[in-house]
């Protein structure tokens, strides 16, 4: 039986504990618009420096980003978003643009030359996924769509 002091478990609650704090998403934002070397990150950003370090942390140790070697002498690195890193590109980038920005600050032309209008589909049917097409299955013991039984 679950009480109700325990939160629901949720994977938007377990990504809010990697992503969702500002800095970490201006990380994000960054390095998909190309920026991968400290300096660089911390002059965009305008993040205290431990901030920076701090985040940037997390986000490898989430397996979002990874440490690139690029110099020996002395010893440097840059960040690059790992695959599970760029499956946050889409959702960051459009919903700010649709819902927040009458022209968006930046687009994103595809290898096609069109502007990026990313969708979410389907890989069984291959169809776009609208929200009203999603049933919620609870896998997690004790859990319905009202809450703990």
């Amino acid at each position: 039986m679950t009480t109700a002091a325990t939160p629901r478990p949720c994977s938007i609650a377990d990504a809010l504990a990697v992503v969702g704090e500002k800095y970490s998403l201006l990380v994000l934002r960054e390095v998909f618009f190309g920026v991968h070397r400290f300096d660089g990150l911390a002059r965009n950003i305008g993040a205290p420096r431990g901030i920076l370090t701090t985040r940037l942390r997390r986000l490898v140790d989430a397996g979002i980003l990874e440490k690139v070697q690029y110099s020996d002498r002395p010893t440097r690195y840059e960040y690059r978003p790992t695959p599970a890193g760029e499956e946050l590109r889409p959702v960051l980038l459009r919903w700010g643009d649709r819902h927040l920005n009458a022209v968006p600050p930046t687009v994103f032309e595809h290898s096609c030359g069109a502007t990026l209008d990313p969708a979410v589909v389907c890989r069984a049917c291959g169809t776009e996924v609208e929200s009203r097409s999603l049933t919620p299955r609870f896998t997690a013991p004790g859990w319905t769509a009202a809450g703990p039984e």
